[in-house]
């Protein structure tokens, strides 16, 4: 069916999995089957008597009963449709139960014959009633008014068509013999009829389903009850028209087997789902179309023989043939008005359709002229069969110039040549497909790159040939062209960048003979930062061309150039061995870089420093071998030279400048030593390798040891002592610093706190450096702060010593992380003053509260040289400030004469103790000996 209720029900609406209600149809089914059979027997049995009589009667009252109930229990797990159809089933056989509960009252209890007809007749009738309204209201595939309705005038039909045949055979003999009254008759045929009309109705819903809808098996049983009660129907008329009719007999087995039939098809499951069938119509099955006809065309046939065996006819005859004429009109009515709808229907989905089909043809027509695709059909020997018109926007050409002209002909001999093979290798492969790239000449003369498609549709009749779609792909590939070129070169010079360097090395090596050389020389330009910085970086961009354009002219023909990134250049050099074409390169290059660069305030001067590596240095030093293998080892290869150039570059920097310099196996091993110093570095700290000596401060007014500076040292497992001299630039390069200074001051303070509270029983100041690295982060004060207050050290016994470049980079950030150590109240001094460049303006705008003399101005004291004047210088300046005096390195007492000469307020060095562990340290606190000459 379309639908088993108007709304989709819920799961719960359909089959209720509570035992209550499915406890109740089940007893109903034991209790109406039982009843069945106890009153078949027994009326059978019995032979119609008083007692067989009785309990038929009140048997068939009960099957009525009991299958009305499971209708009426069924109708409320539904809504819709669905509900009021089993609902009017109910009550059409409740309808019959008590028209025959009324005959049972007459006959048991009043012992009275029932007439026919009689007031039970009303609730035997009111079943037919009930029954055809509830199979017109249950929803079915074709829910218009007007299928429903046909469907009540092919009942009909088949009904008076069975009567008709019925009085011709039976009842009309039994009048002429007298036996039965008119009246009895008529009442008699309204059961056969009502029955013969209902039966039709189901069997013209079952042929709708086609046996897969989903209450298909329920219908049929309600059809087989219906049947049942046609039989018994019919041979109750035949047996009252004949007067042999007695309750109890053979005819209630019918009745009793339909109410049982009702009974299990209310009982039937139906499926929460509708099946793929029932969501649709494509028209009646041949037995609901002919059903009717064939028994009209039964009946008319049995009329004209009768009626040509007695020469006459009768009233009801006549009647009943002017009503099946009439039931044939209304019929053919409204299957004119549903083949007309459906005309009409046909004849708009033709129209519609014929639209949508020149709409298509429209647009496809569209599509091909307009496309950016020049579409071409071509037979196999490359004839041009059609031709779009969107050629002439691409390539220029009018279409009909090239219809019929053979397309490899118009093409340059090569694209002709590829375009001729292409087809031939789809050509005998039916839908095969190709895509190739040939040059395509513009009408104009310009040449262009074009991407052509090629599919073969030989063997559609609707194309026939060989179908080209051909792009213009020429600003595609001059994108890509750029893309490549821009992925491979430097945005600014327009020099090759590391990528395409780094494949050029690899291939140098790949084709290098025995007897060639490479070389790689990597330039970094000297004093490039002081251009950008106090010039810009516009000046500086403009100093980097004129650089690349003087090291294009320095360099061969088949030289490579590149530029890294900032001021990082480098060549790629193929020269025979034993010739030093490379050193001449590099020359040449230091030579041409002499010369001044003009810009539009000033000339500027720069240098390079330029390092050297060529395969023939590096040949016996392990790589040569790897580059011996394969081309993925050369290419790690070229990585390799170049890192051995870098390396190289670096050396001829540290030389001063404005030099070049080859590389050595020494450098690498110097590289990888300090990896390794770097790695046992971050073990080191993770560990506690570290530990801190303390070098006291003495007072020299009075020479006593008022504290101590905190210096770090490394005790390696395996090297043992590392100097600070060859750990510490690695943890200020790497960052390292930053962890390794907050240790330091945190071991530093807790050490003073705990001798200012045991050994010292005194305040002890603690001096403790501090990285430029540190000041660049912005934590720095909190860390202080922070160490401060874990370990109860007071901030004035707490000196932070810097160099003379904290003053000097990043001055305002700086300034306010000084100003802010200072309000926590720790003391601040410039380590190693003199040997900086820090001004006099800085020392007045820093709070800083100590100078520190550096040893090299120590070392010579005594004698009357510039040192003693500059150191003097110191102690003075410090004076004016306000600030104390340290000198640093004192080993001899001349030394120490002249600093307290001076006026110098405190001292270290030597000459009164060397950097010592904690616990000497301390025992020089215990004992409290004076420190002096």
């Amino acid at each position: 069916m379309a639908a088993l209720t108007e709304s989709p029900p819920e799961a719960t609406d359909l089959e209720r999995p509570a035992g209550d209600r499915r406890g109740w149809t089940r007893l109903c089914v034991v209790v109406g089957l039982i009843v069945l059979g106890f009153a078949t027997v027994l009326s059978s049995g019995m032979g119609g008597g008083h007692v067989g009589q009785t309990v038929s009667n009140f048997g068939l009252g009960l099957s009525a009963l009991a299958a009305a109930g499971a209708c009426l229990l069924r109708a409320r797990w539904f809504t819709g449709r669905m509900r009021w159809g089993w609902a009017f089933l109910g009550l059409g056989v409740l309808s019959w139960g008590l028209g025959q509960a009324y005959s049972v009252y007459l006959q048991t209890f009043l012992g009275r014959e029932v007439p026919l007809p009689s007031e039970a007749d009303i609730g035997y009738l009111g079943m037919i009633v009930f029954t055809t309204t509830g199979l017109l209201t249950l929803p079915s595939v074709a829910q218009a008014l007007a299928n429903r309705v046909r469907s009540v005038l092919d009942g009909l039909m088949v009904g008076c068509s069975f009567v008709l045949m019925a009085w011709i055979f039976v009842i009309q003999p039994l009048i002429a013999a007298g036996q039965s009254n008119t009246l009895a008759l008529y009442a008699s045929l309204a059961y056969p009829l009502g029955d013969v009309v209902m039966l039709t109705m189901v069997l013209y819903m079952l042929a709708l389903q086609r046996r897969h809808g989903s209450t298909f098996a329920s219908l049929a049983l309600v059809g087989a009850g219906i049947g049942a009660f046609a039989a018994s129907d019919i041979g109750y008329a035949y047996l009252n028209l004949v007067g042999k009719y007695a309750s109890g007999g053979a005819t209630d087995i019918g009745w009793f087997l339909g109410f049982c039939l009702v009974l299990l098809a209310a009982r039937k499951p139906v499926a929460s789902t509708l099946d793929e069938d029932d969501q649709g119509f494509d028209g009646m099955q041949p037995v609901g179309i002919l059903l009717p006809y064939v028994a009209v065309l039964g009946s008319l046939v049995t009329t004209v023989f009768w009626y040509a065996r007695t020469g006459h006819s009768t009233m009801f005859v006549a009647y009943t043939r002017s009503a099946l004429i009439l039931l044939i009109i209304g019929r053919q009515l409204i299957t004119l008005r549903e083949n007309r709808n459906l005309t009409r229907n046909l004849e708009t989905r033709v129209a519609d359709r014929t639209a949508e089909l020149f709409a298509s043809e429209q647009r496809f027509h569209a599509l091909v002229q307009h496309s950016s695709d020049v579409v071409t059909v071509v037979s196999p020997e490359a004839d041009v069969l059609y031709q779009s018109e969107s050629v002439q926007r691409v390539f220029g050409f009018p279409a009909q110039a090239l219809a019929g002209k053979r397309l490899t002909k118009l093409l340059d001999p090569e694209s002709g040549l590829r375009l001729a093979q292409a087809l031939r290798q789809v050509a005998g492969r039916p839908y095969a497909t190709t895509v190739l790239e040939i040059t395509v000449q513009h009408r104009d003369g310009r040449r262009r790159q074009a991407e052509m498609t090629i599919t073969n549709l030989l063997g559609d009749p609707s194309v026939a040939g060989l179908v080209l779609n051909t792009r213009d792909i020429s600003e595609r590939k001059e994108l890509q062209d750029q893309l490549v070129h821009e992925a491979y070169h430097d945005a600014l010079t327009q020099l090759a960048n590391r990528a395409l360097f780094r494949e050029r090395v690899a291939e140098a090596l790949r084709r290098r003979g025995d007897d060639e050389d490479v070389t790689v020389l990597f330039l970094d330009l000297d004093g490039f930062k002081e251009v950008n910085d106090s010039l810009g970086h516009l000046a500086g961009d403009q100093l980097l061309v004129q650089v690349a354009d003087r090291l294009r002219a320095s360099v061969r023909e088949g030289d490579v150039v590149a530029r890294f990134g900032g001021d990082e250049f480098a060549v790629l050099i193929e020269s025979p061995i034993g010739v030093e074409e490379a050193e001449s390169v590099a020359q040449r290059i230091v030579d041409v870089l002499e010369e001044p660069f003009a810009s539009e305030t000033r000339n500027i001067h720069v240098q390079a420093s330029i390092g050297l590596a060529s395969f023939k240095d590096i040949g016996n030093s392990g790589i040569g071998e790897i580059l011996e293998l394969a081309d993925d080892a050369k290419a790690d290869g070229a990585e390799q030279l170049m890192r051995n150039a870098d390396l190289a570059m670096y050396k001829a920097k540290s030389a001063g400048g404005g030099s070049f310099a080859s590389y050595d196996p020494q450098m690498l091993a110097g590289l990888v030593a300090r990896l390794e110093l770097e790695s046992d570095l971050r073990v080191a700290l993770e560990r506690g390798q570290l530990r801190l000596h303390y070098q006291p401060t003495v007072d020299l007014a009075t020479s006593e040891v008022i504290g101590f500076e905190a210096l770090v040292r490394w005790y390696h497992p395996e090297r043992g002592m590392i100097t600070p001299i060859e750990f510490i630039p690695i943890a200020e390069a790497t960052g390292l610093i930053v962890p390794l200074g907050r240790w330091v001051l945190e071991e530093a303070c807790r050490q003073a706190v705990e001798w200012s509270q045991g050994e010292a029983g005194r305040p002890i100041k603690m001096a403790v450096n501090v990285s430029v690295r540190q000041f660049d982060r912005a934590d720095l004060v909190e860390v202080v702060a922070q160490i401060l207050a874990e370990t109860g050290m007071p901030a004035q016994q707490l000196c932070l010593e810097m160099t003379e470049s904290v003053l000097m980079t990043d001055t305002d950030d700086n300034l306010e992380q000084l100003v802010r150590l200072k309000a926590l109240g720790v003391t601040l001094a410039i380590d190693d003053f003199g040997t900086g460049y820090s001004s006099l303006a800085y020392l007045r705008r820093f709070p800083v509260d100590t100078l520190k003399i550096d040893r090299s101005f120590v070392e010579r004291l005594g004698a009357l040289t510039d040192d003693t004047a500059l150191a003097d210088t110191i102690v003075q300046l410090g004076k004016s400030l306000g600030m104390d005096t340290v000198a640093e390195g004192i080993e001899e007492f001349g030394q120490l004469a002249a600093l307290r000469e001076m006026g110098c307020h405190f001292a270290q060095g030597y000459y009164f103790s060397r950097p010592v562990p904690a616990d000497e340290a301390g025992r020089l606190l215990r004992e409290g000996a004076e420190l002096s000459a």
